[in-house]
């Protein structure tokens, strides 16, 4: 039932993703929403739904990461950094969270889905130092492209990116920006049978 969910949606975007991997997503779902009735990682509470508003919205970001060590930022329950790291092998995705039941069920998920490119750190963003050069910062947590860059700039070198997941256009938010960086691109997200806009906004450190 879920394996045709994700083969349908999948099957309305350009994105590659092997049997292999698409039985993996399968299971971080199946996995995420037994979890999810006692600890409460996610509001959305039917597993088809998932597959939209979480494993498609996550995925969709794959084509536009260049680079191969990246950090997701407020990840919750692992996402976007789990299913970005089922569909690419050959990065490595080190996910923080400040929360312990989040930092616990990701645990889980890493053993049961064998995945050897996730390091899981379980810190407030502020207080944490990258152990090596990382090439982006992905998040779709923050309140605002700002506080994303304000709290995660130490994360970064010069020329990196940050990687910001947002609804609408972020017209205000993009304005309000000072030129310790600058906008690279913004694009225009489709995950198919969600309600509403997405946009990535990908901004390079000055």
């Amino acid at each position: 039932m879920l394996h045709s969910k994700l083969q349908s949606l999948l099957q309305q975007t350009d994105l590659i993703i092997n049997d292999d991997q698409q039985q993996q997503l399968v299971q971080f779902v199946e996995l995420l929403n037994k979890w999810n009735k006692a600890y409460n990682l996610t509001s959305v509470r039917d597993p088809q739904e998932m597959m939209i508003k979480h494993i498609l919205d996550s995925l969709v970001v794959s084509p536009f990461l260049s680079g191969e060590r990246f950090i997701d930022v407020g990840t919750g329950p692992g996402l976007p950094g789990i299913p970005l790291a089922i569909a690419n092998p050959d990065k490595h995705f080190y996910l923080l969270d400040s929360l312990g039941k989040r930092v616990r069920f990701m645990t889980q998920a890493k053993s049961e889905l064998k995945l050897t490119n996730i390091t899981l750190v379980q810190s407030r963003v502020e207080d944490y130092q990258a152990q090596a050069p990382l090439d982006g910062v992905i998040s779709r947590a923050f309140a605002s492209i700002e506080d994303m860059v304000n709290w995660c700039s130490h994360l970064i070198e010069a020329k990196s990116c940050f990687f910001a997941l947002k609804g609408a256009y972020p017209q205000e938010e993009i304005a309000a920006l000072d030129d310790s960086v600058t906008v690279s691109a913004v694009h225009p997200l489709v995950v198919p049978q969600l309600t509403g806009e997405r946009h990535l906004v990908i901004l390079q450190k000055q």
